[in-house]
């Protein structure tokens, strides 16, 4: 469904916990010019690795996402496949 992409992430756990609260610091100043509020769900996914609740809200966003996304593209499906009819 989604394009695969690998990068990485401290190999120590503590240098994980720290770079992920950061991120996530960062993202609620997001209005600042420098930093952005795409660094908050960075910021979770980072953290997600070490932690088992981030790890379940993680997923049930990703599923969440997955099935608004199959249902979005079945209408858009479906919508063009009704215009061409007409």
């Amino acid at each position: 469904m989604f394009k695969k992409i690998r990068g990485k992430i401290p190999n120590n756990r503590i240098a994980r916990f720290f770079a992920g609260i950061f991120l996530i610091i960062g993202g609620i100043l997001g209005f600042l010019p420098v930093l952005g509020f795409w660094m908050i769900p960075l910021g979770l996914l980072i953290l997600s690795t070490d932690f088992p609740a981030v790890r379940r809200f993680r997923r049930r966003q990703e599923v969440k996402v997955g099935r608004w996304w199959k249902k979005r593209k079945a209408s858009i499906t479906k919508d063009s496949h009704n215009n061409r009819q007409s």
